[in-house]
């Protein structure tokens, strides 16, 4: 029997839960949701795939609902129940850990593992600053980063794998909370030699029919197209990459020009080749940089502060802006 007493209200009658079962019995089951299959998740736990299965059928028992579809020859697919036990699961194995981390000091002292995700274009410049700048200000708390593209981070934060990641706020999914870390507008990047490189800013019309190199990463070349929309403009695209310092490199061999949002702080390229932004007339609608999180998931005191140093204000003057502000 677990007995539960809200510390904010003394005196609260004591309430007895039937504790019918228990958190090695959902870390199972998140990690055969995870594995695919029971044999796979027995290996990552190094025990039986009887212990597994047991631990299963006794969860379910305990819950009155099958949670899993086990099908030898396809492995392990949750039912939707089996999907909202694993949704809740993890966020309160994620509280047993942070409970058991605290109580070492009495929760004086924030410790334990962290998982930040971040957008490919945007990691080297945000990245950096928050592992010195946090780890500085809690040295007992293991902050790790995945830098990636935006999918693949979006269906890791519904996944409970990341607590938090930093993401352009464009056609994000249901189920995931944000705050605004910063915002940035597109800007056009011109070879230093570019007859227009000496301009305060530039139309769109003007660079129509010169070549157009596209960097082709989601969401950022469906943001570059909607400002190509909002202008009126048919860019004529001549080369398409997924890498954001190819961009810029081609752009310096004066083989086009790009639309691009991150501004690193110096304007050359790998080669040392000059790269001029300039500012795109009449200007676009800003985006925003956003830290995002599951919102089914209660984050964790080393989130919360996470969040915390992210938005303050220090922060931002310590990490470049990728509308160009520092």
């Amino acid at each position: 029997m677990v007995k539960l007493s809200p510390a904010d209200e003394p005196g609260a009658a004591v309430v007895n839960i039937p504790s019918r079962f228990t958190l090695r019995q959902l870390g199972y089951l998140l990690t055969v949701a995870d594995a695919g299959t029971i044999s796979a998740a027995a290996q990552r736990l190094h025990v039986t795939q009887t212990a597994v299965g047991a631990a299963l059928s006794d969860l379910e028992r305990a819950l009155g609902a099958q949670l899993l579809v086990r099908r030898r020859a396809h492995g392990a697919v949750l039912t939707p129940a089996g999907a909202y036990v694993c949704d809740r699961a993890r966020g309160l194995l994620a509280d047993a850990v942070d409970l058991e981390l605290s109580s070492l000091d009495a929760g004086t002292t924030l410790r334990g593992p962290l998982a930040l995700g971040c957008y490919s274009t945007l990691a080297v410049t945000l990245v950096p600053p928050i592992l010195q700048g946090f780890g500085d200000a809690y040295p007992e708390v293991g902050l790790d980063f995945v830098a990636d593209q935006q999918e693949p981070l979006e269906r890791r934060l519904l996944g409970g794998e990341l607590d938090a990641a930093l993401l352009y706020d464009m056609n994000l999914p249901l189920g995931l909370e944000t705050t605004t870390i910063l915002e940035a507008r597109a800007y056009a990047l011109l070879a230093a030699g570019h007859p227009l490189a000496g301009e305060r800013s530039v139309a769109l019309e003007a660079l129509a029919d010169e070549p157009l190199v596209f960097l082709d990463l989601h969401p950022s070349g469906e943001h570059t197209l909607s400002v190509f929309r909002a202008s009126g403009v048919t860019p004529r695209i001549r080369y398409r990459t997924t890498d954001f310092e190819l961009t810029r490199s081609l752009v310096g061999r004066g083989l086009g020009y790009a639309i691009l949002v991150q501004r690193p702080a110096r304007e050359e390229t790998y080669e040392g080749l000059q790269v001029v932004p300039v500012e795109i007339t009449p200007a676009p609608a800003p985006v925003r940089v956003v830290m995002a999180w599951n919102a089914a998931v209660r984050p964790t005191r080393r989130a919360r502060a996470l969040r915390e140093f992210i938005t303050k204000e220090p922060f931002a003057r310590m990490a470049p802006r990728p509308g160009g502000e520092t």
